[in-house]
């Protein structure tokens, strides 16, 4: 398990509520587009990051994390597993407090490198599953 309840209610909770959605772009048939929408009901702003730099669900997008001209607390990666580690290390570069790695994406490289560095760490979850369950 990469991510026990506490950790979990931790982020979604008290680690606050910029979240930079890598992989998010105006592609509604994608996961990421979904989820982003369930963290904006839930409070939380949404920032895309994908090589086309949309705006999506009335959010700027940017092409990478170090392009953001802001702060983010939480790092959500909707990218391939054998690519997210090298986001997971952005994230770190980036100052975020948290990473989120999606259902099936999984590096446990970049859980123990991202953890060293003292940032809170979820693999293979969803936070739009997670956050409803929070009550």
């Amino acid at each position: 398990m990469y991510g026990d309840d506490a950790t979990i209610r931790k982020i979604l909770t008290e680690l606050g509520d910029t979240w930079a959605v890598v992989g998010l772009s105006s592609n509604q048939g994608r996961a990421a587009y979904g989820v982003a929408a369930v963290l904006q009901r839930y409070g939380k702003r949404v920032v895309p990051v994908h090589p086309k730099a949309e705006t999506v669900h009335g959010e700027q997008g940017y092409a990478s994390l170090a392009d953001i001209p802001f702060d983010v607390d939480v790092v959500d990666v909707f990218v391939n597993s054998d690519l997210a580690g090298a986001v997971a290390d952005e994230a770190v570069a980036k100052g975020a407090k948290a990473v989120w790695f999606q259902l099936g994406v999984i590096d446990e490289d970049a859980y123990a490198r991202t953890r060293a560095a003292g940032l809170e760490m979820v693999m293979d979850r969803c936070p739009a599953i997670e956050i409803p369950r929070l009550g």
